[in-house]
């Protein structure tokens, strides 16, 4: 299992392909252009998906040692939507990950976020430079700023309030980033959906409960389904009861709202064929409070498998 060492200070490193094994992301990489043609374009794009593909799996984001059967799986899906000349694109970025289950041969989903603000400027064959302590652009910004919410997030499912170190790198790069033009980095950006709000919410210790869950849900929860599966489900069942404190203090936030994109799915099945109903039918009055807009969805607890 990793090692998660406090206190490391990642100094400003320039990318290169040149990298031990011990990087820690195993991540799938897809550009997309469908709404773009030509034959340059396409030619642009393949480029970027293949150095896109060597930052996110070769540049080192921690100096914890990873062997290849550990490192985290995730994907990364870039959208260009509009080409704004000069090598200047609007996207959309897609970001995934998952971490497996203890005995269970089974991956549960960490992160299912969207972002769809994200400009970049990009020349075919330009190196991808990034540095902690710096905003150089906002490509490998945006890469790095998810790589690391990655990272911290697999960390904190694996040990109580394991991934602090990398929230701090994710709100370094945020904090690099408030003289930039592009959007994503300011308050008050997409009605408080962006990385500046996620972040700041995340190191804000109101929503410490809900970095507790992350970690009582999967660590003590999902991974001992194989061993007890209804003790399992009941300690899910409370993980997810502490959301309602953050719930209540911060409805609607966005850092619930992406905690239950990526576990809406999840809960639902884990929960479904459980005997005990009062749980259920507790646990629908729960999630219809903390994440009202699913809450169809989680009426398919009670229904028949």
């Amino acid at each position: 299992m990793k090692k998660i060492i406090q206190n490391i200070c990642i100094g400003c490193l320039l990318f290169s392909t040149n990298i031990s094994f011990s990087q820690e992301l195993n991540c799938q990489v897809l550009v997309t252009s469908a709404q773009l043609s030509g034959a340059d374009n396409q030619r642009v794009f393949a480029a970027l998906q293949v150095q896109v593909n060597d930052f996110m799996n070769n540049y080192r984001f921690t100096k914890d040692k990873f062997e290849i059967n550990e490192k985290i799986d995730c994907e990364v899906t870039i959208n260009v939507s509009a080409d704004l000349q000069s090598g200047n694109y609007q996207a959309t970025i897609q970001v995934l990950s998952r971490r497996p289950v203890f005995k269970a041969g089974y991956n549960t989903p960490l992160i299912d976020m969207q972002d769809k603000f994200f400009q970049f400027n990009y020349n075919m064959g330009q190196p991808m430079i990034f540095s902690l302590q710096s905003f150089d652009n906002n490509l490998t910004s945006i890469l790095a700023f998810y790589a690391y919410v990655i990272i911290a997030t697999d960390y904190d499912s694996f040990s109580l309030l394991g991934g602090t170190e990398y929230w701090k790198n994710a709100q370094t790069i945020v904090n690099n980033a408030q003289g930039a033009s592009e959007t994503g980095w300011q308050y008050s950006d997409n009605g408080l959906k962006n990385r500046y709000v996620y972040i700041d919410n995340l190191m804000n210790s109101m929503f410490q409960p809900l970095r507790e869950t992350m970690y009582t849900y999967h660590r003590k929860g999902l991974d001992m389904m194989y061993d007890n599966l209804d003790a399992a489900r009941a300690t899910v069942y409370q993980a997810l009861s502490n959301i309602n404190e953050v719930s209540k203090n911060r409805p609607g936030s966005y850092n619930v709202q992406t905690f239950f994109e990526a576990k809406n799915g999840e809960i639902v099945n884990l929960f479904q064929g459980s005997t005990n109903n009062e749980e259920k039918n507790q646990l629908i009055q729960l999630l219809s409070t903390v994440d009202a807009a699913n809450t169809t969805i989680y009426s398919k607890i009670t229904q028949p498998q």
